[in-house]
């Protein structure tokens, strides 16, 4: 028996603005991959599509920028997606880091997050 591992918004997402203010509509880039719902992203600023954060990169993805409300396979073509970009509290244990990222990593991640109005709190 197959066994699905579902993340609802909602295990996410615990305050919004009205979700026409909170979230919009983006482009995940082709090459991206699998992407979980709840993983931090940044924006490539060449063609502000989004990736998953990569804080060693240097093409805008090292900067956090939205958080991704939804499963969406990108792995060879570009996908349209609902991030969540200002004014909104998330479940901190909710969010999905790049593997390797370290403490310094993530705590300047949160901090771009705030920026945007995206506050992280431990069980929000």
């Amino acid at each position: 028996m197959r066994t699905l591992n579902l993340t609802l918004v909602s295990d996410i997402v615990k305050y919004e603005a009205d979700s026409s203010y909170s979230r919009d509509e983006d482009t995940l880039a082709s090459g991206s991959g699998v992407v979980l719902s709840g993983t931090v992203l940044g924006k490539v600023a060449s063609t502000r599509k989004f990736k998953p954060l990569a804080p060693a990169a240097a093409d805008g993805t090292e900067k956090a920028a939205a958080i991704i409300l939804q499963r969406s396979d990108a792995t060879s073509a570009d996908q349209t997606v609902v991030n969540l970009k200002r004014h909104a509290k998330v479940v901190l244990q909710s969010l999905k880091w790049p593997a390797g990222i370290t403490a310094e990593q993530r705590a300047a991640a949160l901090d771009q997050l705030e920026a945007l109005g995206l506050v992280a709190r431990n069980g929000a």
